[in-house]
């Protein structure tokens, strides 16, 4: 009897989001289970594809299947459900949330799998006394230690630079590994590669070597291969990650810990655009798993798992803060600003503290002038043939260049060390001025300026292309973009944050959100009881919980704030974004079961994804009471599917819950 294979075919297509049937060929019988890769032959072309059924019969004429190109199931049917419904959730198709879920076959890595030794038992689970510093800590590790099930916590880390316990936070979630692990599979995903080592150092720590398992692209196609088969045949219960270890196919899955769950890099680029703390989110309400969203602040989004009580709060003690926490003070004097552009005070916590360790110097923007606008009317200099924002190269002596496209602003007369250029090529389209002045003034030049003014003091600079890691005890000044900060070796004598005016007056949805994620990180990096410096008004909300420390309060604050105008997370949300025609068509559809904003300009960034000019593409905003956010999806992904089935030349893009919703 002729058996059936049903495959879902690596095909993206909206309309074609669904699996097809093919004959089994009798010499593949064995080989042919659920689970494994597959060659079929579709439209006329081989495709890959996975079997995720097999049935006796069908009523269709059949094609057989090709090849059977895996030795192993590497589709498991948790992590099948877990695809699907990420897709339904976010309007995409099976076939694109597969293609991050599982990564390509490495025929080598196979191969030596199979012969593989297991990993030794666990260590016999100790909760570590630095969760006596957390309300609510010992029980959030006694619920898992017992294995509980569904326990959901929103954990916000004490600061201390690494030096004090409470403040040791790849230890803590490390910690949370070696409690769970015993009892269920354990998932740990950071937002990138330093993230990464910090917690792989505490994980062998505590652990030893060999007996968790490392998933992310930075490893190369073998390895990464390797690691994803040791996961599968469950030779390690605890898996540590980046983005796509959301879709680990860990034995007995019931843990999973999410890193900073703000940063933009936890974000899928890729259609259908999920968030990986909304799929650990998904996976933990499908398995009835536990989750834990750590970080030194909180994200609108899990700022609504508190309020909706889906999940609890696990904060550090205030006598435990008042210890550790750094002195925060605010100085918005940057008009009496002395050498290097340093506040007075500043410039006195700087010379003070490098007497007994570095200091970290936070700035906005990497570069030299990374903005510049015009210097008699303050618009913002864009490019004009793109429309994005011009810089300056470095040194100063090179013309403003786009940094978006690349364009050159040729022609460029006038010295350029101070902060007004002058380009031929370029005018104010408000005023006709063809002045320039500097916005922010950039890390490189900023460290030029350090140098100087502090003759004698090694200036280390972190950003770009160039991160550093670490730093040790040594006196030294840290020029550091946001998210490059380097460890210090016992800490920072003293940080200072630069720029605040750059952070605070981003017109985005997350904008506060985002400014509060990168001051708290830098902050934290501070040892016990050093001073921070940041260079913004204290009546500033975020400065204000700086100041406390006390960044619940500020996310409660945001959400409120989004909740009272309709904003997400307090509804479901999307963008689409094509030709006029494109989006009136989506429209008209979507006022039925959403409310819909525009059509508006596309925006430069987002035209460019469709390869039109701006010009030429609108966008439009559409919320939905989250209660109705299957009905929008479907709803989306209806749209996309008519519109694939007749081969539509317009093209439609498509965002669910995008990571900055209204934003370019």
């Amino acid at each position: 009897m002729t058996s059936v294979a049903r495959v879902a075919v690596d095909v993206p297509l909206p309309h074609l989001d669904r699996v097809f049937d093919y004959e089994i060929p009798q010499a593949m019988a064995a080989a042919a289970r659920p689970g494994h890769r597959v060659r079929v032959r579709f439209s006329g072309r081989l495709v890959d594809g996975f079997i995720v059924d097999v049935a006796d019969s069908s009523g269709h004429r059949l094609q057989p299947l090709q090849r059977v190109v895996t030795d192993y199931p590497v589709l498991t049917p948790e992590v099948l459900r877990l695809c699907r419904a990420v897709a339904d959730r976010y309007a995409g198709s099976l076939a694109d949330v597969l293609r991050a879920a599982i990564p390509p076959r490495h025929a080598r890595a196979e191969k030596s799998a199979a012969t593989a030794p297991s990993t030794e038992g666990l260590p016999e689970p100790v909760v570590a006394a630095a969760w006596t510093s957390y309300v609510g800590g010992p029980a959030l590790l006694g619920r898992l230690a017992s294995g509980a099930g569904e326990v959901h916590a929103v954990l916000t880390c004490a600061p201390g630079g690494g030096v004090d316990p409470a403040g040791d936070w790849p230890a803590l979630l490390a910690n949370i590994a070696v409690v769970a692990a015993p009892h269920r599979g354990v998932v740990i995903v950071v937002p990138d590669a330093r993230d990464l080592r910090r917690v792989d150092a505490a994980l062998t720590s505590a652990l030893g070597s060999g007996r968790h398992a490392l998933l992310t692209a930075d490893l190369g196609p073998q390895r990464r291969y390797s690691q994803f088969l040791s996961v599968l045949s469950g030779r390690v219960r605890i898996v540590l990650g980046t983005r796509a270890a959301v879709f680990a196919p860990i034995v007995d899955p019931g843990v999973f810990v999410i890193w900073d769950d703000g940063d933009e890099s936890l974000s899928e680029p890729h259609a259908p655009g999920w968030h990986a703390r909304e799929v650990l989110a998904l996976r933990a309400h499908l398995c009835g798993g536990a989750l834990v969203a750590a970080g030194f602040t909180r994200t609108a989004e899990t700022q609504l798992w508190l309020e909706t009580r889906w999940a609890a709060p696990v904060t550090p003690r205030r006598d435990v803060l008042r210890r550790i926490a750094p002195r925060v003070v605010a100085d918005d004097s940057s008009q009496d600003a002395g050498p290097a552009r340093l506040p007075h005070r500043a410039w006195e916590a700087a010379k003070a503290a490098l007497g007994s360790g570095p200091v970290l110097v936070q700035v906005a923007r990497r570069g030299y002038v990374p903005a510049l606008a015009c210097q008699d009317c303050r618009a913002a200099a864009r490019c004009a043939a793109c429309g994005g924002p011009l810089a300056l190269g470095s040194g100063g002596g090179s013309a403003p260049v786009c940094r978006w496209c690349g364009t050159t602003e040729v022609g460029r007369r006038g010295g350029a060390a101070g902060p007004q250029a002058t380009a031929l090529s370029w005018s104010c389209p408000s005023c006709g001025s063809g002045r320039l002045r500097a916005v922010t003034v950039g890390s490189q030049r900023t460290a030029e300026e350090l140098g100087r003014a502090f003759p004698g003091v090694p200036v280390v600079a972190s950003g770009g292309d160039h991160v550093v890691d670490e730093v040790g005890q040594e006196p030294a000044l840290v020029v550091a973009t946001p998210g490059a900060e380097p460890e210090a070796e016992g800490g920072y004598a003293a940080v200072l944050i630069l720029d605040a005016h750059a952070h605070l007056r981003r017109t985005s949805l997350r904008a506060g959100e985002e400014t509060a994620r990168r001051w708290f990180a830098a902050a934290a990096l501070a040892r016990p009881g050093a001073t921070a410096i940041v260079t913004a008004d204290a009546a500033s909300p975020a400065v204000q919980a700086l100041v406390r420390w006390d960044p619940g309060w500020l996310a409660q604050r945001e959400l409120a704030e989004r909740t009272e105008l309709g904003l997400p997370p307090a509804v479901r949300s999307a963008m689409v974004t094509g030709s006029p025609t494109a989006v009136d068509d989506a429209a008209r559809e979507l006022r039925s079961v959403a409310r819909v904003v525009g059509p508006l300009p596309a925006g430069g960034r987002s035209a460019g994804r469709l390869g039109r000019s701006d010009a030429d593409q609108l966008r439009i905003l559409v919320t939905a009471p989250r209660s109705s956010g299957e009905a929008l999806a479907g709803t989306l992904h209806a749209i996309a599917a008519t519109r694939s089935a007749r081969k539509d030349p317009e093209p439609l893009l498509i965002a669910v819950d995008p990571l900055d919703w209204g934003g370019e």
